[in-house]
C-alpha cells in the first residue's frame, strides 16, 4: 500500500508532460487529463480506507530513511483532504471543458492544470517543511498561469495582487525554515515533533505564532486576506471554483498538522487563533453583504468560512479539530458547487454583477434550484452539510466555555443566510433587467451546456451525501482529530 503514496504526485506531472507532448490535439489532452485525475481520485479512496483501518502510512524516497530523505505520508487528515481534492479537480475540469472561455482557447490548460493537482497532492503528502514549500510554489505557479490565462488588463493587474503577495508569502515561509532548521537541525515534520519540546518554551511559542502568519496568508486568515477577494472573482469561473475550493484549504490544513504536531498545550497560540477565528468570520461576512457581485459575495464567504476552521482549532479538543475537518469537508464541496452555479450564471446571464441579473427563477429553473441547495448548506441551514459541522463546533465551544466565539458563529451564520438571501433575490427572483450591451446565451432545458451542468449537479448530490452521511463522517473527522492530538502512529510510521 505505500507504493501508492507517490502515485497522487507523480501521475499528475505524467500527466502535464504528455499533455504538451499532444498538444495539438485538444480531446487528447482532455482524455489524459480525466483519466489522471480519475486514477487519483480512485487512488486517495483507496489510501483512505486503507489508513482508516490499519493506520498511517509512510514512503521513504530512494531508501532514504527519515528524517534525511524525503518522506511521503499519509493519516487520516491527509487521506481525507487528498480524497476531496482529487474529486473536486475532477469535477471542475469537466465544467472547464464544457466552459466556452480559458480551457477551450489556451492550449496549455490542461498541463497547467495537472501541475497544480501535483502541487495540492505534494500539499497534503508531504512529510517535511522543506517539500511542503516546494509543493506550495509548484501549486502557485500554476496558480499564477491559470489566474492570469486570457485576461484583460483587470485579470492581469488582480494576479499582479495574488502573485506579489504570494512571493512575500513564499519568503516568510523559507525565513520561517531556516528559524527552525538553525533551531532544530531538521525540517522533517515526524523529527520536529520531538525536538520542538527541547527549545525553550519562548521560542517554542514565537514558532508557533510565526507558522501561523506563514500559513495564514495562504489559508486568507484575518488581517492576511486581503489580497483574496480582489484575485479571485476575475479569473474563469472554473478557475475561481478550484481555487475556492482548495487553495485556500491547503493553508489551513498546513496550520492544523503544525500546530498539533509541532507544539505542545504551553506553546500553541489558542487565545490568539480563537481570536483570529472570529476578527475572520466578521471580516468575511461583512465584507460579502457590502458586494453587489456573485463572485465577489462567494469569494469574502471563503474567507468568513475559513475563520469556523480556525475556530475548531483553536478549541485544541477532540471535539473541536473534529468539527473543523468535517467543516472543511463541507466547505470544500459546498464553496466549490457554488462557484460552478456562479459560472452557470454568468453563462447564462452574460454578468455577474446583480444589478445586471434578474428572472433566472423562471429562465433557468434546475440552476435556480442547483444555486439554493448548496446556498443554503453554506449558511448551515437543517438539514443540508453545514448543519453538522456548526452545531458540532458551537458544542465543543460551549464546553470549553468560549461563548464569545460560539455568538460570532452564531451571527456570521444569520448573516451568511442574509448575503445568500440577497443573491437569490437579485439574481433569480427580481425583474430581469435589459441590457443591449450585455451579452447572453440561449438556455436550454438544463440551464447551459451539458457538461457545465452535470459536474455541478453531481457536486450538489455529493453535498447532500455529506448532509445524510453526516454521522460516519463526523466519527471519521473525530478519529482523524485524535491521531492530531496524540500524533504517535503518525511519528512511528515515518520514524519506526
Amino acid at each position: 500500500m505505500n507504493a501508492l503514496l507517490p502515485l497522487p504526485i507523480v501521475l499528475p506531472l505524467l500527466g502535464a508532460a504528455l499533455s504538451i507532448l499532444v498538444g495539438r490535439s485538444r480531446t487528447a489532452q482532455r482524455i489524459i487529463g480525466i483519466a489522471i485525475l480519475a486514477a487519483v481520485t480512485v487512488i486517495s479512496v483507496v489510501l483512505l480506507v486503507a489508513v482508516d483501518r490499519e493506520g498511517a502510512l509512510a514512503s521513504q524516497a530512494g531508501g532514504w530513511e527519515a528524517p534525511l530523505g524525503i518522506t511521503l505520508v499519509a493519516d487520516r487528515l491527509t487521506t481525507i483532504m487528498l480524497t476531496l481534492g482529487s474529486v473536486m479537480l475532477l469535477g471542475v475540469l469537466i465544467f472547464a471543458i464544457g466552459q466556452p472561455g480559458a480551457e477551450r482557447n489556451h492550449i496549455g490548460f490542461q498541463s497547467v492544470y495537472l501541475i497544480l493537482a501535483a502541487g495540492v497532492s505534494a500539499s497534503f503528502l508531504t512529510g517535511d517543511l522543506f517539500n511542503l514549500f516546494v509543493a506550495f510554489e509548484m501549486m502557485l505557479t500554476a496558480s499564477y498561469v491559470l489566474l492570469t490565462l486570457g485576461g484583460g488588463r483587470e485579470q492581469v493587474r488582480s494576479g499582479m495582487t495574488y502573485v506579489v503577495i504570494s512571493l512575500l508569502a513564499s519568503a516568510l515561509f523559507i525565513a520561517a525554515l531556516a528559524l527552525i532548521y538553525t533551531a532544530t537541525g531538521t525540517v522533517n515534520m515526524a523529527d520536529l515533533a520531538g525536538k520542538m519540546d527541547d527549545l525553550p518554551p519562548g521560542l517554542r511559542s514565537a514558532f508557533a505564532v510565526l507558522l501561523v502568519v506563514v500559513f495564514g496568508i495562504k489559508a486568507a486568515l484575518f488581517p492576511l486576506f486581503f489580497w483574496l477577494p480582489d484575485s479571485y472573482p476575475t479569473a474563469p469561473s472554473a478557475v475561481t471554483a478550484v481555487f475556492a475550493g482548495l487553495l485556500t484549504k491547503v493553508g489551513v490544513y498546513a496550520i492544523l498538522r503544525t500546530q498539533t504536531l509541532f507544539f505542545d498545550e504551553g506553546s500553541r497560540p489558542a487565545t490568539l487563533l480563537l481570536v483570529l477565528a472570529g476578527a475572520t468570520m466578521l471580516v468575511g461576512v461583512l465584507g460579502a453583504i457590502a458586494q453587489n457581485d456573485v463572485k465577489r459575495i462567494l469569494s469574502f464567504h471563503i474567507v468568513s468560512q475559513i475563520g469556523y476552521m480556525i475556530m475548531g482549532l483553536g478549541l485544541f479538543s477532540v471535539a473541536g479539530i473534529a468539527g473543523a475537518i468535517f467543516y472543511i469537508v463541507h466547505h470544500i464541496v459546498v464553496k466549490t458547487t457554488l462557484f460552478l452555479a456562479g459560472g452557470l450564471i454568468e453563462h447564462i446571464g452574460g454578468s455577474s454583477n446583480l444589478r445586471r441579473l434578474g428572472g433566472m427563477v423562471r429562465t433557468a429553473p434546475f440552476v435556480a434550484a442547483l444555486f439554493l441547495i448548496p446556498a443554503l448548506g453554506l449558511a448551515g441551514i437543517p438539514p443540508l452539510s453545514g448543519f453538522v459541522p456548526k452545531l458540532a463546533l458551537i458544542e465543543a465551544g460551549l464546553v470549553d466555555d468560549q461563548h464569545l466565539i460560539v455568538a460570532v458563529s452564531l451571527v456570521v451564520s444569520l448573516l451568511t443566510l442574509y448575503s445568500m438571501v440577497k443573491i437569490w433575490s437579485a439574481v433569480f427572483w427580481n425583474p430581469v433587467t435589459e441590457d443591449p450591451e450585455q451579452e447572453t446565451h440561449v438556455v436550454s432545458r438544463l440551464g447551459g451546456p451539458p457538461l457545465m451542468v452535470l459536474p455541478t449537479v453531481a457536486l450538489v448530490a455529493l453535498g447532500l451525501g455529506v448532509a445524510f452521511g453526516a454521522g460516519p463522517l463526523l466519527d471519521l473527522s473525530g478519529r482523524a482529530a485524535a491521531d492530531l492530538l496524540d500524533p504517535t502512529t503518525y511519528i512511528t510510521a515515518v520514524l519506526g
